[in-house]
């Protein structure tokens, strides 16, 4: 058996460049060290995108994480309670697949309902 021995002179620390900026980081709430709610945050289903959303409620640094998601154009994600789409914040997520070719009319909000007369 041989025993591998490590010389010191080759060791090279390993420093870790942290932006000062970016300290808020730290106390998000969605920081769990695994990584657990990852697809959560970036999932493309509605109730997912709701639940994400909520969770951030109660998040410290919720103006922090948006505001880092715009200037670093986020593409996609759940950032401080709000969804990013191609760095810009969104309603809700745009609908998978081939646009209309007709656009749907914008609703009209009416009191009153019409109603067809019978003849």
């Amino acid at each position: 058996m041989s025993v591998h021995t490590l010389d010191p002179t080759l060791v090279v620390p390993v420093l870790r460049l942290v932006d000062p900026t970016d300290a808020w980081r730290e106390d998000a709430r969605c920081r769990d060290g695994a990584a657990s709610l990852t697809a959560l945050f970036f999932s493309e289903d509605p109730g997912d995108i709701a639940r994400a959303k909520d969770y951030c409620v109660a998040c410290p640094v919720r103006a922090q994480c948006l505001t880092a998601a715009l200037d670093d154009d986020a593409a996609y994600g759940v950032w401080g309670g709000e969804l990013v789409v191609d760095g810009r914040v969104v309603a809700q997520a745009p609908r998978r697949g081939r646009p209309p070719k007709v656009a749907r009319p914008d609703p009209v909000l009416s009191w009153e309902i019409p109603v067809a007369e019978i003849a």
